[in-house]
């Protein structure tokens, strides 16, 4: 069975970067739109960047300007390109795959902690 695999989380001072990474284990088709959501401390998840298969985007306005979302070249992998970040960014994040008509696929999450 297919899976989502997320890495580089971790911690990280105020005002540092990271990197998340998002890819498929197993060969699968395409996925359509790709997207990171985050879950607080406390708060419900949250679209955080989502990207279409024609690269256009669209971002929470808690993190525009600061956080990027891209494809790979590899198939089915996405990237979330953190700067600036803040405590409050501190979070468990997701990546999920549009794999429509089958469905949506989420990953197990990984947490970004940021100190102040």
């Amino acid at each position: 069975q297919v899976q989502l695999v997320e890495s580089g989380g971790g911690s990280v001072q105020a005002g540092g970067s990271r990197r998340l990474s998002c890819m498929t284990s197993g060969s699968t088709f395409a996925a359509n739109t790709m997207a990171w959501y985050r879950q607080g401390p406390g708060s419900q998840r949250e679209l955080v960047a989502r990207i279409s298969t024609r690269g256009s985007t669209n971002y929470a306005d808690s993190v525009k300007g600061r956080f990027t979302i891209s494809r790979g070249n590899a198939k089915n992998t996405v990237y979330l390109q953190m700067n600036s970040l803040k405590p409050e960014d501190t979070a468990v994040y997701y990546c999920m795959y549009d794999f429509a008509p089958w469905g949506d696929k989420w990953g197990q999450g990984i947490q970004v902690t940021v100190s102040s």
